[in-house]
């Protein structure tokens, strides 16, 4: 038997930056919430994050809503200033948030939506899905893929170098992520940095604040119907930090485009030649977490639901926060993720005083 928890406005899925700054503006609506949070800890997706990972920006410019990001004495911050940061944010404004639960399945209901975790479930008039996407790696499927002897590993899983060191390791995938693990790895192992197309370095003084206005500019220039601003440099462009910039200085920045198939001991490339190869980390990228909505008939086969800002198309009280630019202008990251939740909260706030004025 199910363990009814007391009914509520709204319940938030997910404990990490997203659901906390959704909790932010919804702590000054007045509405009953609570935070449903898969992890045993604070920090959200940050917890996994490798253990040298460093964020473009600086510290005032990696803040969520309310309350900014402690400076840090040296660059910018660190895996663990994030997780810090967070830790202190949630305790700062006390938001009831339940820990080491895991929502498993979201059901219609006629006053709402159940929420559903283990043997417990919490009903409410609307639900914000805010689970982001650290707990779906992706992997691109490689013929004779499931041949290969050797290692295997995410990004998502990555703790650091010394695993690999004295091995052959490939680091497949061109973005930010590809770019700081294969610039460290290269330190210690025979490493190849493997992209789809020759990666795209933003000039040594260009951060993520700049390339968080950019992407503004055009999605402003894009609503408004005009001509789409041309400036170098989108999110997905490398960010030279130091340790990218220290590769650069070891002569050993650069990358190959992707083999064709794998073997049981290595990689064949384009030309016919192969390599052997201990290890393959995937910086590949990852997809919105969203088993837990699949039970509601809504989920794409892209693994994307239908939405008109942030609110689900199928399921009008149903909305999300995080997942990537389908939900919100950079509405994944620190940065941009307060405009997103500030709407979101309104939109939610307006619907559910529409059921009591009915």
């Amino acid at each position: 038997m199910l363990n009814q928890n007391p009914i509520l406005d709204v319940v938030v899925i997910g404990g990490g930056q997203s659901a906390l700054t959704v909790a932010y503006f919804l702590k000054r609506t007045g509405l009953s919430y609570v935070l449903l949070d898969a992890e045993s800890a604070p920090g959200g997706a940050w917890q996994h994050g490798w253990d040298s990972l460093r964020l473009f920006s600086p510290s005032a410019w990696s803040s969520i809503a309310g309350w900014p990001m402690p400076a840090v004495s040296d660059g910018t911050p660190g895996r663990d200033d994030v997780v810090d940061y967070l830790t202190q944010y949630e305790r700062r404004y006390d938001f009831p948030i339940i820990r080491s639960t895991r929502v498993t399945r979201v059901e219609n209901i006629e006053s709402g939506l159940r929420v559903i975790s283990g043997d417990s479930y919490w009903d409410a008039k609307a639900v914000i899905s805010a689970t982001g996407t650290w707990s779906r790696p992706v992997i691109p499927a490689y013929p004779g893929h499931e041949l290969f002897e050797g290692e295997q590993i995410h990004s998502a899983h990555y703790a650091g170098p010394s695993a690999f060191e004295g091995k052959t390791v490939l680091v497949v995938g061109g973005g930010n992520s590809g770019a700081q693990i294969y610039a460290e790895v290269s330190k210690v192992a025979q490493a190849t940095w493997v992209t789809q197309e020759a990666p795209r370095f933003l000039p040594d003084e260009v951060d993520g604040r700049a390339l968080f206005e950019r992407a503004t500019a055009r999605l402003k220039a894009q609503q408004e119907g005009l001509e789409l601003p041309q400036s170098e440099g989108g999110l997905g462009d490398i960010v030279m930090v130091p340790t990218v910039k220290e590769a650069r200085e070891r002569g050993v920045l650069s990358s190959v485009r992707p083999f064709t198939s794998f073997t049981p001991t290595g990689v064949i490339w384009p030309s016919g030649n192969e390599t052997r190869v201990d290890a393959v980390i995937w910086c590949t990228g990852f997809s919105p977490a969203l088993d837990h909505l699949t039970s509601l008939g809504i989920v794409g086969l892209d693994n994307k639901i239908a939405v008109t800002e942030n609110r689900s198309v199928g399921l009008p009280n149903l909305w999300l926060v995080g997942y990537g630019d389908w939900t919100g202008l950079a509405s994944a990251t620190l940065i941009g993720v307060t405009r997103t939740a500030r709407d979101v909260v309104k939109q939610v706030q307006g619907y559910i005083s529409s059921m009591v004025s009915a």
